[in-house]
């Protein structure tokens, strides 16, 4: 599936017209964004299994689930300065989203942090973390942001047609 994807975003997406290569970035960040949403939420839920159950198989599959999840925030914030320079001349403005997605890096760099301790703050900044995830997600429909707003929700898209079958 991502050779797949690698294949259809290189070479049959077509290009924006005013954006050039830089359109293609989106088929990186946009998947990085929602895996580290996606592994935000399983992470999440093991940790909040584990202070149920006391099994250590949560406990384990919460802290690699945190070193995934910081790898694809930061892949994200990455990707995301990249192809905000050229659409806004800068890698970073303090626009919510962005804000938002910093904060969800701060929240996993602290729970990395924190697990080398002997007591478990880890999993109490794992589960503080889940209020970000909706202003992640809502905040250019809520702000008038930097950010355009969701291109791709449950009612259709409004980008061409080829574009969000690679992402």
């Amino acid at each position: 599936l991502t050779a797949m994807a690698i294949h259809l975003s290189l070479r049959v997406a077509p290009l924006d017209l005013q954006q050039g290569g830089n359109s293609r970035i989106p088929y990186v960040h946009v998947p990085a964004a929602r895996m580290s949403i996606l592994v935000y939420i399983a992470t999440a839920m093991n940790t909040f299994l584990f202070l149920l159950t006391k099994h250590p198989l949560f406990l384990r599959s919460s802290g690699t689930g945190t070193e995934i999840g910081a790898f694809f925030t930061l892949l994200t914030l990455v990707t995301g300065g990249f192809r905000g320079r050229p659409m806004w001349g800068t890698f970073w403005v303090w626009d919510a989203r962005l804000t938002s997605v910093f904060i969800s890096f701060l929240i996993y760099l602290g729970a990395l942090r924190f697990q080398k301790l002997p007591v478990e703050p880890a999993s109490i900044s794992i589960r503080a973390g889940p209020i970000d995830i909706p202003i992640i997600k809502s905040s250019v429909n809520w702000w008038n942001t930097s950010h355009q707003p969701g291109s791709i929700s449950r009612s259709g898209t409004s980008i061409h047609v080829p574009m969000p079958i690679p992402i």
